[in-house]
């Protein structure tokens, strides 16, 4: 009898329905033999649990220690070319060691802009071409995350969205 006809039974006739049932209900018999212990699935790694995105501690830290967030809070309308110029010099050196620190950001192709460049030795999210014909040449070696490394946030949960605290001065009253 097919699988099919078997299956059309039993869907057709409530009392071998009823067998069926309870045949499936029922032990199974002491001389089959008990299939072979499978050995526990590996557990799974414990996810990190920091109470705080590595995309704050990243802008956090590039707060703390390059002062960012305050550059580009602060309306820059009153100051010289050269004040702006002078702060940003400080601001970007320190916003590259965070980043180099963190990252390990290395360029994408390793050749001068303006050289040939082989399209079928990289993936699209390597090399985007734009233009129409011809052979690629870079214009911009692009950057890639050698490593990704961000400091581990050991701070109480309720304070996980701070950048950088309030800083007030104590005088003699």
């Amino acid at each position: 009898m097919s699988r099919f006809s078997l299956a059309w039974k039993i869907l057709t006739s409530p009392d071998l329905a009823q067998r069926v049932a309870g045949f499936l209900q029922q032990p199974a018999a002491s001389s089959v033999s008990a299939p072979a212990s499978v050995p526990d699935p590996e557990p799974e790694p414990e996810p990190k649990v920091s109470g705080r995105s590595e995309a704050i501690t990243l802008l956090a830290d590039l707060q703390r220690e390059a002062r960012l967030i305050d550059f580009l809070k602060e309306p820059i309308d009153a100051y010289t070319d050269a004040q702006i110029g002078a702060a940003v010099r400080t601001v970007h050196r320190d916003c590259g060691s965070v980043l180099e620190r963190q990252f390990a950001i290395r360029p994408v192709v390793d050749q001068p802009e303006g050289s040939a460049v082989s399209s079928d030795q990289l993936s699209a999210a390597k090399l985007r071409i734009t233009g129409a014909g011809g052979n690629p040449v870079l214009m911009h070696h692009g950057w890639q995350a050698t490593r990704c490394d961000p400091p581990r946030w050991n701070g109480a949960a309720e304070d996980s969205l701070v950048l950088n605290p309030a800083e007030a001065e104590a005088r003699p009253g």
